[in-house]
């Protein structure tokens, strides 16, 4: 699936994409509350200033991701894989986080402690 494709459906009211394989998709400053991509590939993907407030991520891979300055708040970003992803600036307001991997190359705010949010460095 391409990003194009997942906008398309989101935007006749398809919310569910489980599992989906969106790895290096390009979706920068998109507007998808809301949308559950438990277990998705995302590694790579660029989701900069993504609007995706209520999302479920869990268990997502999102190794290498790009989410500068997006809006993860009330995200479920449980056991996701995190490693070397950019959250520079991400809004993760009630996020969860919890048994989310980070490692040395993950890139968080000034000021964000992963182990209070009950991630696992690996």
């Amino acid at each position: 699936m391409d990003a194009n494709e997942l906008k398309q459906l989101y935007n006749v009211g398809e919310r569910h994409f489980p599992a989906v394989n969106l790895s290096r998709v390009r979706l920068i400053n998109a507007y998808l509350p809301g949308i559950n991509l438990w277990g998705a590939d995302l590694s790579g993907a660029n989701l900069a200033q993504a609007k995706l407030w209520g999302a479920d991520l869990s268990r997502a891979n999102l190794a290498k991701a790009n989410l500068t300055r997006a809006n993860l708040s009330g995200v479920k970003l449980n056991e996701a894989n995190l490693r070397g992803a950019k959250l520079n600036y991400a809004k993760l307001y009630g996020a969860n986080l919890s048994g989310a991997y980070y490692d040395d190359s993950t890139r968080f705010s000034r000021g964000f402690d992963p182990i209070s949010q009950n991630m696992q460095k690996f």
